[in-house]
């Protein structure tokens, strides 16, 4: 039976010695939370760190491996200097802040680099060792960016997926990393990416086209050799657990317990994990602010502020608990009284009674997170209020913030508004409080851990059954090749761009070199070559025109017959004019784009555009052309970036009708092409012969090919036997 291989820095328990024998006890965390059901639920192996087992002898090392084996758990065995470098200085001291936007706090030092990505290959190592074919593998999070491609290179036709549970930074922000390109190809090993919200993947699929000048649309990116597929699942939490959670005996004496504490005073709580992204010490200026304004509410309010402990022993992270420390001394030393103190701050964990007895007792919960990928405590006080009250202020910097629009929205860089949006919280009607939370509460339900995780895995399933239906790609084998030879006096039509010569982002650069020139000589002096490309007649002729082969520019508008002086050609349509005149005034306001006028046709160019905003005004500019020239007069052809106008009926399946003409037998035909143009030119070809696409896109071609380099093989293949 397939299994799920999950793949994470950490294995979900920790290791403790009790009288001398090793014992497993579950960790915490959103991660350890959020996949523990699922890798209870299905078949599966957890590969992770275990933690450090140098303490360990020989016998309690067998005993342990034993138990986790149990679990079906998988140890990633590391040094302390291998954490050190990998975990503590890249992972949180380079890629952690840097996610976040915390700026000041990133080091770019290429001194731990190295550890990272040995550790990284000591991960994928792993997975290859008990890899089984059919096995889906979901790697996770910032500290394994480079497993998914280093898996890939080891087991080719595994089903990948990986999921960054931090957020994805705007582009800008994340080319900073001096080394951006690694971790992108890196994660690009995956069949599919996931975030916790669009604006990540928006981000991200803006950093793979500006960074790695691949074709990127929102929600696939296209490699030579296959697709990957990128999309939003937030993360929910275990909502019936916490319902359960709320009416148990032990929450409801630790609710009771706070409730007589706080002496008939409104409760705002904070809950995080001791990090300089959680916004705690603005959060406490806030609430400081509140009480500066109304000092009324200095004996009417508390705040309840848990900070778990977290990284301990990294500075930035005693920095940030030194801060706090001496803010809420100051605060309760300015607005304490004998009774009682403003601030109740715990520096430690709490139980999950003690946790739930917290949300459902607070009357306004803060999540003033300054950058948070989804933040699963907003949900956990949701799902724990069963008297449907309560409200909850969400920083706007949270993935969750997208999910949850009920919630009052803040800026939590912006403290006025935070203190004013405390005092809307305490004054809000019964009646909205409960008709926000009811809301809240359904979609918190709606979107469990379990339909999270179900909804990325059958996602994952449904990329993998696409990919296994691409037609074969045989071009680096004999097969293909070997196919080809088989036909008798082969007639060649070949594509140009991104067939036969990579794309360009300006068309003029896209020159045959010297090789190509060489190549397609000796090609179209064997066999029956023609050229069939949305070139102009001036390109096709400088560039190609000393050859002994065949000329079709702009899809077939144009016709010069192997090495003849003159061009046949469709008479220039009357609307010309007015189409170029649109495509110039909108190659005007998209910054990198271009207008290539070849004849009776023209193409708007927008490789070179912001990707995002190149692929708006390309829909847009679809639109208006219709308009422009109503009727069936011109079709409208969007190709690899770019859009080409032509006139009705010219396309490059009316130069396949016209080589068969002439040809007679369809199986001589070998057509090789990779646009969206180029499939009408297969549809054209009987089934008698061969289509070839080059690259990853859909296509009804037979064969598939990963690049022009590729071709350049076919080709040659075909001289053999000439």
């Amino acid at each position: 039976m397939p299994r799920t291989l999950i793949v994470a820095n950490r294995l979900p328990v920790t290791v403790r010695l009790r009288d001398g024998s090793p014992q497993l006890v579950q960790s915490i965390g959103g991660l350890a939370s959020g996949m523990r059901t699922v890798h209870k639920a299905k078949e599966s192996l957890w590969i992770g760190w275990p933690d450090d087992l140098s303490r360990l002898n020989d016998a309690q090392h067998a005993a342990l491996k034993l138990k986790l084996a149990d679990r079906r758990l998988v140890p990633v065995a590391l040094s302390s200097e291998e954490v050190e470098g990998f975990y503590q200085s890249f992972s949180n001291g380079v890629l952690w802040p840097l996610f976040h936007y915390q700026l000041d706090r990133t080091t770019l030092d290429s001194r731990h680099w190295e550890t990272y990505r040995a550790v990284n290959k000591k991960f994928a190592e792993t997975v290859a060792t008990v890899y089984e074919e059919g096995d889906q593998i979901w790697v996770h999070d910032y500290q394994l960016m480079l497993v998914p491609e280093m898996i890939r290179r080891s087991i080719p036709q595994a089903n990948i997926g990986f999921f960054l549970h931090i957020p994805f930074p705007a582009s800008e922000v994340f080319r900073m990393l001096p080394w951006r390109r690694d971790l992108l190809e890196g994660v690009l090993g995956a069949d599919l990416v996931g975030f916790h919200s669009f604006s990540y993947v928006r981000y991200f699929s803006r950093a793979v086209q500006r960074i790695l000048s691949m074709e990127s649309r929102l929600n696939r990116i296209s490699l030579p050799d296959r697709e990957v597929q990128i999309g939003a699942f937030p993360m929910g939490i275990d909502a019936e657990r916490f319902e359960k959670l709320a009416t148990h005996a032990k929450t409801v004496t630790a609710l009771d317990r706070i409730l007589s504490g706080s002496g008939g005073r409104k409760i705002v709580l904070g809950v995080d994990r001791l990090d300089y992204t959680k916004g705690i010490p603005r959060r406490l200026l806030a609430f400081e602010r509140l009480l500066e304004r109304q000092p009324e509410l200095v004996n009417k309010l508390r705040l309840i502020q848990v900070a778990v402990p977290s990284r301990g022993g990294v500075e930035p992270y005693r920095k940030v608990r030194r801060e706090l420390e001496e803010i809420v001394g100051r605060i309760n030393g300015r607005f304490g009284t004998p009774e009682s103190v403003p601030i109740h701050y715990l520096h430690r964990s709490v139980t999950t009674h003690e946790l739930v007895a917290l949300y459902r007792a607070a009357d306004v919960m803060l999540v003033t997170a300054l950058r948070d990928g989804m933040n699963l405590v907003a949900k956990e006080f949701i799902a724990s209020r069963i008297d449907n009250d309560g409200v909850l202020l969400l920083s706007e910097f949270t993935g969750a913030s997208e999910e949850l629009g009920e919630a009052l929205q803040i800026n939590p860089y912006d403290i006025e508004t935070v203190a004013d949006r405390i005092n809307e919280a305490l004054s809000m009607s019964t009646e909205e409080r409960k008709a926000r939370m009811r809301t809240l509460r359904q979609r918190v339900h709606a979107r469990s851990t379990k339909r999270w995780a179900e909804a990325f895995l059958n996602a994952l399933k449904r990329r993998s059954s696409a990919q296994a239906f691409k037609p074969a790609m045989l071009a680096t084998s004999k097969g293909l090749i070997q196919r080809l030879q088989e036909i008798t006096n082969p007639v060649l039509l070949l594509d140009y761009d991104g067939t036969l010569v990579p794309i360009k982002s300006v068309p003029e650069l896209a020159q045959p070199d010297s090789e190509l020139l060489r190549l397609l000589k000796l090609v179209a002096t064997a066999m029956e070559v023609h050229i069939v490309s949305g070139r102009s007649r001036e390109n096709l002729s400088d560039w190609l025109g000393a050859l002994p082969l065949s000329l079709w520019a702009e899809h077939g508008a144009s016709y010069r017959e192997s090495q003849k002086a003159t061009w046949t050609k469709t008479e220039t349509p009357s609307w010309l004019p007015r189409i170029v005149a649109l495509l110039e005034e909108f190659a005007d306001y998209t910054p990198g784009a271009l207008v290539e006028e070849k004849g009776v046709s023209v193409a708007w160019h927008y490789r070179a555009a912001d990707n995002e905003f190149g692929e708006r005004q390309a829909e847009e500019l679809k639109r208006l052309l219709v308009e422009v020239v109503p009727g069936e007069q011109l079709d409208v052809m969007q190709g690899s970036k770019v859009i080409e106008v032509r006139p009705h009926g010219v396309h490059k399946g009316g130069v396949v009708e016209q080589v068969l003409l002439k040809v007679g037998n369809p199986k001589r035909i070998i057509a090789i092409g990779d646009d969206r143009t180029d499939e009408e030119m297969f549809a054209a070809v009987p089934a008698e012969g061969v289509t070839i696409h080059v690259g990853s896109s859909p296509s009804c071609a037979t064969y598939r090919v990963v690049d022009n380099v590729e071709v350049r093989k076919l080709l040659k293949g075909l001289l053999v036997t000439s």
